[in-house]
């Protein structure tokens, strides 16, 4: 059984989708001359990450960040931010060959997605929860808040938002269940950004 709780184990499993996922659209990619840069990022991947023990969250939050930073520095630098995408896509087919949750329940991806949200603190409702078709409102997406704040501290974000990526891979994990993923962002008038997504078989 693991000692993480809830919050790191889904840090420590985004941790691995999105890495998995790298070296994946690397080999897809024919990239191996990047392979003295990929190992570089891996390292620094790794050698962040909590080494032993049951890690508290927030130490996780921040492996998981950074390593996210660096993954999509990797990307841009080395492929071009027109292919942050692909890499996205291959992160969804990851989860979809690991996760064990119901193929073709609409609810599923989307309750992974909520998950994810919520580990920053966003606000969010469902409009709608079937099997066939859901709908999920996130309002105020506070990874826009996170980002902001890591910036302030020196984290270099190589993306003008996040949604460059999460949009890509969101849709990949709802994808990957055998569903259609639509999307729509929104920003509310203070300012908070947001978007609606669907799954629908």
């Amino acid at each position: 059984m693991s000692t993480f709780g809830a919050g790191a184990q889904l840090w420590r499993r985004r941790l691995f989708e999105a890495e998995a996922g790298l070296t994946k659209f690397v080999v897809d990619s024919q990239g191996g001359k990047h392979l003295d840069r990929l190992i570089e990022v891996k390292h620094e991947i790794y050698g962040a990450i909590p080494q032993s023990g049951p890690a508290a969250e927030s130490e996780w939050k921040s492996a998981f960040f950074r390593a996210q930073a660096a993954m999509e520095r990797f990307v841009v630098r080395n492929f071009g931010h027109e292919k942050l995408g692909a890499w996205a896509e291959t992160n969804g087919t990851i989860y979809g060959a690991i996760d064990d949750e119901g193929r073709n329940d609409a609810v599923t991806p989307l309750r992974r997605l909520e998950s994810q949200a919520a580990l920053y603190g966003s606000k969010m409702r469902w409009l709608s929860a079937s099997a066939a078709d859901a709908t999920l409102e996130i309002a105020h997406c506070a990874i826009w808040d996170y980002r902001e704040q890591a910036r302030a501290r020196g984290v270099t974000i190589t993306l003008e938002a996040p949604c460059e990526y999460c949009v890509p891979a969101t849709t990949s994990l709802i994808n990957a269940k055998g569903l259609r993923a639509e999307c729509t962002l929104s920003e509310q008038p203070g300012g908070a950004r947001g978007c609606i997504w669907n799954a629908s078989r």
